[in-house]
């Protein structure tokens, strides 16, 4: 089966939560949660779950734990380069039964064409848990809305139906 086949079977609709990683943003800040939000409602997609959690690992993994059975799947945003306090890609790996290590390859090469060298310090990442999508983004809204055009809004309708995740 081709890739254009693949995609003939995306589900009209999927569940889907979105959690920011900030000590400082606010619902009116959180241009990265905004944008993410926005893009999969305007693909027809429902969010579920949304929450502003700080970087902390314990709670960020709490908060995925406590939600992901109920969707098909959590997009975090924030705590994904290299500070002391960037934390989500250690709070997340954990809980990954398997990651798409081309995920983060390929938004690092495509970071890479925007904004140079530093495209390698981000660690953003996705994979499978619990049989759920679960992806890392960084808290920047160009690195949010890249991800979601190139990577993201192409492929989950494929991912969710390799998971059987969604309604048709």
């Amino acid at each position: 089966m081709g890739a254009h086949e693949h995609h003939q079977h995306r589900p009209a609709r999927l569940n889907l939560g979105v959690i920011t990683a900030s000590d400082s943003r606010t619902p009116e800040t959180d241009r990265s949660g905004s944008l993410i939000r926005e893009k999969l409602e305007g693909a027809g997609h429902r969010i579920g779950y949304y929450a502003i959690i700080p970087d902390d690992p314990a709670l960020i993994e709490h908060a995925v734990l406590d939600n992901l059975e109920g969707l098909d799947g959590i997009i975090v945003n924030g705590g994904t380069g290299i500070a002391a306090r960037d934390t989500t890609f250690e709070a997340l790996r954990g809980l990954l039964d398997k990651e798409l290590n081309g995920f983060g390859e390929l938004f690092r090469y495509l970071s890479y064409q925007e904004i140079g060298s530093a495209a390698f310090l981000s660690r953003a990442t996705a994979g499978i848990a619990g049989g759920r999508i679960l992806v890392s983004l960084p808290g920047s809204p160009d690195a949010c809305r890249l991800a979601m055009d190139k990577l993201l809004m192409p492929e989950l309708g494929h991912m969710a139906h390799l998971l059987e995740l969604g309604s048709k």
